[in-house]
């Protein structure tokens, strides 16, 4: 069983599939690719804008409605996986703010300009981080969620799949292909890695498996080369949408999950 949003589906990733028209869903997608390596059944319900709501209530797309994502749990079910959070975080509007905020500078390279941080500046004003307090009220909303997980599937082994690597660690500079500085891209991935220890932890506390797939997929992030992107970029160069995996991306995940899936078996 595949839940989650936009990162499990495969948005814009050839082929396109599912019976839900508008989920994004793909047939090189990491659910996909699970089942065919584990010799599963599979049951997708991933949706791309999907949220923790979205999980037990049924989502609107502009092609369809999906069902509630949980609805499809039973006894019977032996394995899941979740990947959760980032819409929840609003991680696009976050990105699209930075973006707007640093685009000037980040298209200065070498100059001190490129060390500025417009958007650190605004999510940490009054010297709160905001992203930070979304990330906390996820973690309790995700904790709800794993708890319906097992009362819906209770033999099932779950797993909660973590982001991939977005921006380069030492915030290394791509003004041309993001539009952040190099500043606030160390701040970005920083957030994320943030995000991923909140779903590590929520996992971990109710017994279920975490699965990292930001250590494999590091140095393979959106400012890399095309041939070894992960990511793609804002304009990308493979087909996928605008900072989510492409189809390597998905293999790379697939990969984390099976290695972890047979180590603990």
């Amino acid at each position: 069983m595949a839940l989650g949003d936009s990162y499990t589906a495969g948005l814009d990733i050839p082929d396109q599939t599912g019976a839900t028209a508008g989920c994004g869903q793909s047939s090189s997608s990491y659910p996909f690719l699970v089942a065919q390596r584990l010799r599963l059944e599979l049951t997708d319900l991933s949706c791309s804008s999907a949220t923790i709501a979205s999980l037990s209530a049924a989502q609107a797309t502009s092609d369809g409605t999906n069902p509630a994502q949980l609805s499809a749990l039973s006894a019977a079910t032996a394995l899941v996986t979740l990947g959760i959070g980032g819409n929840d975080v609003d991680w696009t509007g976050i990105v699209t703010r930075c973006t707007e905020l640093d685009l000037i500078p980040a298209l200065i390279p070498g100059s001190s300009a490129s060390s500025l941080t417009p958007c650190q500046d605004y999510y940490t004003a009054g010297g709160t981080d905001l992203i930070q307090q979304r990330i906390q009220t996820v973690a309790g909303q995700l904790a709800a969620t794993l708890s319906q997980i097992r009362q819906r599937a209770p033999r099932a082994r779950v797993y909660v799949v973590g982001y991939p690597d977005l921006f380069p660690a030492s915030g290394g500079w791509c003004g041309d292909t993001l539009g952040i500085t190099k500043g606030d891209l160390a701040f970005l991935n920083d957030e994320e890695l943030r995000l991923n220890g909140m779903l590590r932890q929520a996992a971990q506390a109710v017994g279920d498996g975490y699965i990292d797939t930001y250590t494999p997929s590091e140095g393979h992030d959106a400012c890399t080369a095309p041939a070894s992107r992960w990511i793609e970029p804002l304009i990308p160069a493979a087909a996928a949408a605008p900072l989510h995996p492409n189809a390597v991306g998905e293999q790379g995940m697939a990969t984390a999950i099976v290695g972890a899936v047979k180590g603990a078996a």
